[in-house]
């Protein structure tokens, strides 16, 4: 769900070992990563999550709208803006999901050109992003599809933790639905 997606990556978009500016656009490059882990994981769930990943992306937009919106950007320039979001985002799509079938070198790559646009000087903040990454994904492969597709809600594993095993731990979903 788009609307938790901002939650975490809210947080990692201000936090110092990201080094991203707070902007819109560094809100949306790290939100693209995170709908991006949501819909590998949606894939999985046969016709619902092909809808879920079609709310998801929707969602995505819409909130991008909003943003630049509340921030004063004109007409013209978000649409322009969204134009280059669009093709930034299936590219990244693609980069990404190539990253996640292959090794970390290549995964540290599509974070390089996607998440940090080629301007990342310290390997460690790359490192630190492939760890996140694959942390986030071993995390919510663990969720049960059922409650995902009933809660639409994932809740973001922080980026630095100091137990990595306790990712194992899964929380139980809250329903909004009485008798759920």
């Amino acid at each position: 769900h788009a609307a938790v997606v901002s939650d975490g990556s809210d947080c990692l978009c201000l936090s110092p070992e990201c080094s991203l500016p707070d902007t819109l656009n560094s809100w949306f490059l790290i939100a693209q990563l995170h709908v991006w882990m949501c819909l590998v994981r949606m894939r999985q769930e046969g016709r619902e999550g092909k809808f879920m990943c079609h709310y998801i992306v929707h969602s995505m937009w819409e909130d991008v709208d909003q943003r630049s919106k509340i921030m004063g950007i004109d007409a013209v320039q978000r649409k322009e803006a969204m134009k280059a979001m669009t093709e930034t985002f299936y590219g990244a799509i693609f980069g990404y999901d190539e990253g996640i079938l292959s090794d970390d070198c290549v995964l540290a790559a599509a974070l390089w050109r996607n998440l940090f646009s080629r301007q990342c000087e310290d390997p460690r903040q790359l490192e630190l992003m492939v760890e996140y990454v694959r942390k986030q994904m071993q995390f919510i492969d663990a969720l049960d599809g059922e409650d995902l597709l009933l809660t639409g809600e994932v809740k973001w594993r922080p980026l630095l933790e100091e137990n990595a095993q306790s990712i194992l731990k899964v929380v139980s979903p809250t329903y909004n639905d009485t008798g759920l």
